[in-house]
C-alpha cells in the first residue's frame, strides 16, 4: 500500500512542477538561477498608465494609431504601425528607455507593443483599455 501512495505523491508533485513551468512559459517568463525575467509587455489600465507616467518622467508614450491628430496621450509621439513608421523608428529609439504603447484598437497596440519586445526594449507597457479608456477615465489629451 504504501508504494502505492509514494507513487501517486510523486505523481502529483511532477505534475505541479510541470504546471508551474508551462504556465510560466506562457506568461513568458523565465526562470534563470533564481532571476525571473520577462520577454513580454505589461498589460496596464489607464489607471495604472497614469500612475507611470506620474512616476516616470523619462517614459516615452508611443500611439501606434493612424488617428493620432484627433487625439493622443499628452506627450505621446506618432509611430503608426501599419505604415512601417514604428518599423523605421526602432532603430533610432534607446531600447534601455520605458515605453508605454497604445492605439485606439487591441491589435494594433498588440502588435506595436511586441515589435518593440521583439526588437529587445525590455520595459514596454500596453494600455489594456486604449485610447477610448483614457478619454472615459476623465484624463486630459492633446490635439
Amino acid at each position: 500500500m504504501k508504494k502505492g501512495y509514494i507513487g501517486v505523491g510523486v505523481l502529483i508533485v511532477v505534475i505541479v512542477i510541470g504546471l508551474i513551468y508551462f504556465s510560466q512559459r506562457e506568461t513568458g517568463l523565465v526562470v534563470d538561477e533564481g532571476l525571473v525575467v520577462t520577454n513580454e509587455y505589461m498589460d496596464v489600465t489607464s489607471f495604472e498608465a497614469k500612475e507611470l507616467i506620474m512616476s516616470n518622467p523619462d517614459l516615452i508614450i508611443i500611439d501606434v494609431s493612424p488617428n493620432y491628430d484627433m487625439g493622443h496621450l499628452p506627450g505621446a509621439i506618432n509611430y503608426y504601425v501599419g505604415d512601417g513608421s514604428l518599423d523605421e523608428a526602432i532603430p533610432t529609439l534607446d531600447s534601455m528607455g520605458t515605453y508605454l504603447v497604445y492605439c485606439h484598437f487591441d491589435s494594433a497596440s498588440r502588435a506595436g507593443a511586441q515589435k518593440l519586445v521583439d526588437a529587445g526594449f525590455e520595459s514596454v507597457y500596453r494600455l489594456t483599455d486604449h485610447f477610448s479608456g483614457w478619454v472615459d477615465a476623465g484624463y486630459s489629451v492633446e490635439y
